[in-house]
């Protein structure tokens, strides 16, 4: 899927509409407040967009994991002043997402103005991808516009049956994800590398498999590399192992020779005798890891090699950080992929970086998402693109639909 094939909200008519906007604000929230306003702000660019056609914007979202019940900790209440803070406009908020109340907060908004409906995870219908619910939810406009990445891999009603009752398009935000991602699988400046890091191969296989179609550099790291490097007859210590994806690295790993694509590996570790911080810790003079020892991030000589073989390439994808990075001992490697991309955009090499992990590693490293060309909002729906997996929330939004 590429831009070209969705609905774009520049492609309506949205002068003085009423319209029905799904956003993403799952924020975290530390006494009462919003701790971090970056999913808010992400929106701006639609939000203004619309105000200046002159529409009455409604807002809908959910936060946290109410379970179909209305849990007073998850309200979106408390997200009304960074809203209004970050678009410069009047937020009324609707205690209910449906019904009499949000009905008439919604009639009395006018044009310029935003109404924030409460989170919409209080209905278990929402989850449920409920006709009738999502029916009622479309009630409250006349154009639906979704721009809630994180969302759109779930075929709930706010993201996938509203669709129905409403002309849909694509906000900014979704157009910004599937511009970067779909771009990058489906036409990517070559040669096109793709780092997968994080724990275990289970996680990554279907990543891996679609990846080895499109990709001239496959870097594996994290602790599935050491299924990999067992696979090939190295010893990994007491390190992370699958044991019964060993077979499927194999099977990876045949497929990227065969396809002619370069599969990199770390050469050397960082390796401690337990999983803690303020151990003593060795580095490996080569890929086995001795025994007793557990791998817990790549060594020097491997963090030089990925630099050298990333320098050559113009399309980088990144997801999964390649060593234990919530621990400063273990940093090192995951903090230096991350300042290789900052360095490789600023000389025009496209760098997407997707998942929340590798997105924390940029925010332990104190680097800005804005030093990279692309970070995906989408957490679980950027990989499931990736996957190539069909997405609800996407689907719905298709010019043949």
């Amino acid at each position: 899927m590429n831009l070209n094939d969705i609905v774009k909200m520049q492609d309506l008519d949205l002068n003085n509409k009423k319209v029905v906007v799904r956003v993403d604000y799952n924020v975290p929230l530390k006494d009462g407040k919003v701790d971090n306003p970056k999913r808010i702000t992400a929106t701006e660019k639609t939000v203004k967009y619309l105000l200046e056609k002159g529409c009455r914007i409604v807002l809908m979202s959910h936060l946290g994991r109410p379970k179909g019940k209305v849990v007073e900790e998850y309200s979106l209440a408390p997200l009304v002043p960074e809203i209004e803070k970050a678009m410069g406009v009047k937020v009324h908020f609707a205690s209910d997402c449906i019904g009499p109340e949000a009905d008439e907060v919604v009639a009395a908004a006018k044009g310029g103005e935003i109404v924030l409906l409460e989170n919409l995870r209080f209905h278990p219908e929402e989850e449920a991808n409920d006709k009738e619910f999502a029916k009622k939810l479309a009630k409250h406009g006349e154009v639906f516009i979704q721009d809630a990445f994180g969302t759109v891999h779930r075929a709930h009603a706010s993201t996938s049956a509203i669709t129905e009752f409403l002309p849909s398009a694509a906000g900014f935000l979704i157009q910004k994800e599937v511009e970067f991602l779909g771009g990058a699988l489906e036409t990517p400046k070559r040669p096109f590398a793709a780092i997968i890091g994080g724990a275990k191969v289970s996680d990554k296989i279907m990543v891996l498999n679609n990846l080895l179609d499109k990709v001239n550099v496959l870097v594996v790291g994290g602790g599935m590399a050491y299924t990999f490097l067992k696979a090939l007859g190295y010893t990994v210590g007491t390190s992370l192992l699958e044991e019964d994806k060993m077979e499927e690295a194999k099977n990876i790993m045949q497929k990227a020779k065969d396809k002619g694509v370069k599969l990199l590996l770390p050469i050397d570790h960082l390796c401690a005798l337990e999983f803690a911080e303020c151990v003593p810790t060795i580095i490996t003079d080569g890929q086995d890891i001795p025994a007793g020892y557990m791998g817990l991030d790549i060594g020097p000589k491997t963090i030089k090699l990925f630099d050298e073989e990333l320098a050559k390439c113009k399309t980088i994808f990144w997801n999964g950080p390649v060593g234990v990075f919530e621990m400063p001992s273990y940093q090192k490697g995951s903090f230096a992929i991350a300042n290789t991309l900052v360095r490789l955009t600023k000389e025009g090499v496209i760098t997407i970086i997707g998942g929340g992990d590798s997105l924390n590693v940029l925010k332990k490293a104190k680097i800005s998402t804005s030093e990279v060309s692309h970070a995906s909002t989408g957490g679980g729906a950027s990989m499931e693109f990736v996957e190539g997996k069909e997405l609800p929330g996407l689907t719905a939004l298709l010019k043949k639909k």
